[in-house]
């Protein structure tokens, strides 16, 4: 009898090492390996895409969100996902710590990672109890977009998993769901889009947006987990199918008009008429292998296209949201911005914090006794906040969007019929746009002080020293005193006060600009 290491399967990999820095592997084919801790698949990777090259090896770095778990020690099980062997089966000890490693949330909820490399409840970490809101979700939503004139089908990944496995994929994290429009304008497809989101906002659904064609509706599992059912939207134009956000491809109506069926955790669903093209377009000829490392390869003349015609409404917000999970145990307090309008405007009816974040502005200001507003584009940050609030009439939060128009144009004329004066506060978040973003946001607080003597107080980062300030506050880059002087004039507005000062002592600190802006002729 041949010796176990000679039964190992031609080509896969060996590991040489764990640590905290990650899997050290030895092989020079292409093996797709599942990392598993105690026993539960957590992680897959393609040993030659995802690996870095070592000592004639390879590398392969722990997910980023992972990290700060691995402090202790867990039984790890790697396993060659083509052929079901063990690579490497053992105890690792990471770190200091001394306890079991657990691959959980805050509230002991198993975790893994996706497809998207975030650490997230994947569907094998639930019962059937627990999905079946969003299954009731999928049929009520499918029903509303068919109601509100388009004919929508599974797409994506939960196509992909009707189709071959008859269920949610495991490692998946989300639902989504796609439409041809009968329109073939992009300009036309965008208008039917937001109606297709008014439908379901006054159904008592939240939609949060993606770009000009797809959006997100949020479904609440049995135990309070809040579960993604993303719409997809898509036309045909010269024999090309664009489905939002990978597809810009030849392709036949017929192959997906009159939709076909398939079951999912023992339901029947709407999909494409002819489900390998169509699984192929999006997964290409491989579909039928599962792939718990898949990554989208889409030509950037589609990323391009797409960009474009419909995207640029979410710049920055994954990373405003890295920021508000990495500091939610931080204290906030109120901003010296803060204690500005209060001394400037005694007489305040109604103070605007564009860029609320945690809300501690708007917190502080309705304590005072004033009508306070906190816009964000990232209710994750003010949600808390909100909550505390809710039964107060003095407060309220709005979720508002600097790069999407018609945030800018309605929730502005909202606040404009508010109580005055008013006075609006923008604190560290200029740095994070572009000039659209800068240039929406003056046009905001012009028609919010419209009518009122109140002024925008603007405060942002005019130098990054080496005092970590820029990392606290969640900005990136310094911004430039002239840049935003000229963006004002270009406005309408007049710098009324501009005053920098260093946030900290010693030549290394950073440097804060706060300007007094108004609109009055």
């Amino acid at each position: 009898m041949k010796p176990l290491t000679a039964l190992r399967l031609r080509g896969a990999p060996e590991v040489r090492a764990i640590d905290v820095d990650g899997v050290h592997l030895a092989g020079r084919k292409e093996r797709l390996v599942d990392v598993s801790f105690a026993d539960r698949r957590i992680w897959s990777f393609w040993l030659l895409r995802d690996g870095e090259e070592e000592d004639g090896g390879r590398v392969v770095h722990w997910p980023k969100p992972l990290r700060p778990l691995l402090d202790g020690v867990a039984h790890l099980t790697l396993t060659d996902a083509a052929s079901g062997e063990q690579i490497f089966s053992d105890e690792v000890r990471f770190g200091t710590g001394t306890g079991a490693i657990e691959i959980v949330n805050a509230a002991g909820r198993p975790l893994a990672i996706d497809k998207s490399l975030k650490l997230v409840e994947t569907f094998d970490t639930r019962d059937a109890a627990q999905v079946e809101p969003l299954l009731d979700a999928i049929d009520e939503v499918l029903g509303a977009l068919r109601e509100a004139g388009v004919q929508p089908f599974l797409a994506y990944g939960t196509a992909l998993g009707a189709i071959r496995d008859g269920g949610l994929i495991g490692h998946d994290s989300d639902a989504d769901l796609g439409y041809v429009s009968d329109r073939d304008h992009p300009v036309d497809v965008i208008r039917e889009s937001f109606r297709l989101q008014r439908t379901l906002t006054d159904m008592g659904y939240r939609v949060t947006r993606y770009s000009a064609i797809a959006f997100k509706v949020h479904v609440e599992e049995s135990d309070g987990l809040d579960r993604g059912l993303d719409v997809f939207g898509g036309f045909m134009r010269d024999g090309i199918l664009y489905l939002m956000g990978e597809i810009a491809v030849p392709f036949e109506r017929s192959w997906i008009y009159p939709l076909g069926s398939a079951s999912l955790e023992g339901r029947t669903f709407p999909v494409p008429a002819d489900p390998d093209k169509f699984l192929t377009v999006t997964y290409g000829p491989g579909w039928r292998v599962p792939d718990p490392a898949y990554k989208f390869t889409t030509p950037a003349s589609t990323i391009e296209l797409f960009n474009g015609w419909f995207r640029g409404m979410r710049t920055g917000r994954a990373g405003w949201h890295g920021y508000f999970k990495r500091t939610a145990g931080q204290v906030v307090r109120e901003s010296a911005v803060a204690h500005l309008v209060a001394e400037r405007q005694p007489d305040l009816e109604t103070y605007v914090d564009i860029g609320c974040g945690r809300g501690a502005d708007v917190a502080w200001f309705a304590a005072r006794g004033t009508r306070a507003v906190g816009l964000d584009f990232q209710p994750y940050a003010y949600g808390p906040e909100a909550e505390r609030h809710a039964d107060d009439d003095r407060v309220s939060f709005q979720l508002f969007n600097l790069l999407e128009l018609r945030h800018v144009l309605a929730v502005s004329a909202w606040v404009a019929r508010m109580p005055g004066p008013r006075a609006v506060g923008c604190v560290h978040v200029v740095e994070r746009l572009g000039r659209r973003g800068r240039l929406n946001m003056l046009r905001s607080a012009r028609m919010m002080l419209a009518g009122t003597s109140g002024a925008l107080y603007l405060q942002f980062l005019s130098e990054r020293g080496r005092d970590g300030y820029a990392r606290r506050t969640g900005v990136r880059q310094a911004l430039d005193v002239g840049v935003v002087r000229a963006e004002v004039a270009e406005s309408g507005g007049r710098v009324l006060e501009c005053v920098e000062e260093d946030v900290s002592g010693g030549s290394d600190s950073s440097r804060v600009c706060r300007m007094v802006i108004d609109w009055s002729s």
